[in-house]
């Protein structure tokens, strides 16, 4: 982690990644702090692309900025820790598609909790009003698309 006064010379992209960096490490320490089932930033992820839903997992292929070999192989990670379950699509031999199980939605509220905390500590220290407007702002469009 990068001292705070370091951050003072970082532009936007680096800053910006400095910070996501340092929000999923506190994220994944404080899941895997207070649980026995390890989920990897990578794996919650991929569960924020399917909760509530039922996607194929050709669709989550294509959404998710991960090689299409490590989203199989994070897939099957999930499924082996119970947390998705993996579906045949009707009239489509190839496809497959995946939800999340009763406990991987589970997983996924409480962690969805330990986030907001972790918000609403930040807002403590820097207003809640500046977290608002952070929100607004990323929400923006940026004309950057690729």
């Amino acid at each position: 982690m990068i001292p705070n006064s370091e951050l003072q010379d970082l532009d936007l992209i680096d800053l910006l990644s400095e910070r996501h960096s340092l929000l999923r490490r506190i994220t994944e320490k404080a899941w895997n702090d207070q649980s026995e089932i390890y989920i990897s930033n990578s794996e919650w992820y991929i569960m924020a692309r399917i909760y509530k839903k039922r996607p194929t997992i050709s669709y989550v292929t294509k959404n998710v900025e991960i090689s299409r070999q490590a989203i199989h192989k994070f897939i099957k990670n999930l499924s082996a820790k119970g947390l998705v379950e993996i579906h045949d699509v009707e009239n489509n031999k190839k496809e497959k598609c995946v939800q999340l199980t009763a406990l991987g939605e589970e997983c996924y509220e409480k962690n969805i909790n330990l986030k907001a905390e972790l918000e609403h500590k930040i807002a403590e220290k820097i207003g809640s009003e500046r977290v608002a407007l952070l929100h607004d702002l990323l929400k923006l469009d940026w004309g950057i698309e690729e």
